[in-house]
């Protein structure tokens, strides 16, 4: 019985990496979808930080929550850039249907880095802050627009979809240009002039692309909800992820409308009242979308509710899917009682802001958990992705093979 017991005890004591073969696969296992860990963290901080109650202890775990998403992201990108050139299998990554959404999350984590920087050292007077968040953010747009063109069209003339199989994480790629027209409207705050102008005009192009195909594929996952019902349940948090799109449009175009109040009346005198109409467009737009969000919110809580009735729902870096989202909607709300003063909207802000604090404790204890046992780090679909390279590979040799005989 002791004997039992003993081995019983040690079966519960959690090994570094034990799921793993060799240690090498960490480097194998890591994916892309790990940046999604950055912009959750990232976001959460933001939002305590700006939490519509002032509380002084509260913005300093902000702070340490912004360092920490700084550790993590910089281990990342190591990580990511070490596999890279170990591998060499970017084309790889960016042909499987689902590791190349992913990519997208690596600009959305940076917007939180920056977004962190302007608010959180700014007040207190650090002189490089302006020139370093403005390098970060055309960094940020860059790598936004890099995913947002080459993803999509990785999807549409390489990968195989069916609507059966069609995931919303197909909007990662597509709703980081709106991330990044919402960072570029915060950044915009640390200047004038020529430059600023610049900053916003670029923003506002980068979100209407952002808006814009983010919506039509939106509506495509819409279909195949309403066509095969919810996705499996180890799938089943993804549900969240049209959230994020709807959030931060609305919470971009109230800061690009604020902006546009303070920048362009000076810079654009010959355009009469656009820093006024943008500004009141700004408002309405973003109060509409955010109400898209309400009805987008509660439907994807009652999936999950009603998905985890049916049966346990199993951990993995899909939940991550839960608090970018929701701190999208968080931050619309928090910005339409900045806006406002309407007392609703700062309530609204800070129960959704302490149910995501407490939500974000959970998926990244979770996180550090299986991610030390290495369950969360297992190269599993790589031999997939490396079967699937050899398909393209052939395919694309024997269309050539066959013009070279058509032309004989």
């Amino acid at each position: 019985m002791e004997e039992w017991v003993l081995s019983r005890k040690k079966r519960r004591i959690h090994r570094p990496m034990q799921r793993l073969e060799k240690t090498s696969d960490v480097i194998r296992g890591f994916t892309p979808a790990w940046f999604t860990v950055t912009m959750g963290t990232g976001i959460t901080g933001i939002l305590m930080y700006k939490f519509p109650y002032p509380c002084a202890p509260l913005r300093y775990v902000a702070m340490a929550t912004a360092l920490f998403n700084l550790i993590l992201f910089t281990l990342f990108s190591v990580l990511f850039l070490w596999r890279l050139i170990r591998y060499r299998d970017f084309y790889s990554i960016l042909l499987h249907p689902q590791m190349s959404m992913a990519l997208g999350a690596i600009p959305m984590g940076m917007s939180t880095l920056i977004i962190s920087l302007v608010t959180m050292i700014t007040p207190y007077g650090a002189p490089w802050v302006p020139t370093l968040s403005l390098v970060l953010w055309a960094v940020n747009v860059a790598l936004s627009l890099l995913t947002f063109f080459i993803v999509p069209f990785a999807v549409i003339t390489h990968q195989e979809h069916t609507l059966e199989k069609v995931n919303a994480t197909m909007i990662l790629p597509i709703v980081s240009t709106v991330v990044a027209a919402s960072t570029g409207a915060i950044v915009c705050t640390l200047y004038d002039g020529d430059i600023a102008t610049s900053i916003i005009v670029v923003s506002y192009s980068l979100w209407g692309m952002g808006l814009g195909l983010s919506t039509m594929v939106t509506v495509v996952y819409l279909l195949r909800l309403t066509f095969f019902k919810l996705p499996p349940k180890e799938a089943i948090v993804s549900v969240f992820i049209p959230l994020g799109p709807l959030g931060q449009s609305s919470y971009g175009i109230q800061l690009l409308g604020g902006q546009s109040l303070r920048i362009f009346p000076a810079s654009l005198p010959h355009i009469k009242y656009l820093g006024e109409v943008l500004n009141c467009i700004g408002f309405f737009l973003g109060l509409l979308i955010w109400s898209m969000a309400i009805w987008w919110l509660l439907q994807a809580t009652y999936s999950v509710i009603y998905t985890r009735i049916l049966g346990k729902v199993p951990f993995n870096l899909g939940w991550w899917a839960f608090i970018f989202p929701i701190g999208t909607f968080a931050s619309s709300s928090n910005s339409l009682w900045n806006i406002t003063s309407y007392r609703f909207f700062r309530v609204v802000s800070a129960i959704v802001i302490s149910a995501l604090i407490l939500l974000w404790l959970c998926v990244l204890l979770n996180t550090i958990r299986y991610a030390w046992t290495g369950e969360l780090l297992q190269p599993a679909s790589i031999s997939q992705l490396e079967l699937q390279n050899e398909v393209y590979s052939d395919e694309e040799h024997i269309h050539i093979e066959v013009s070279r005989q058509s032309s004989h």
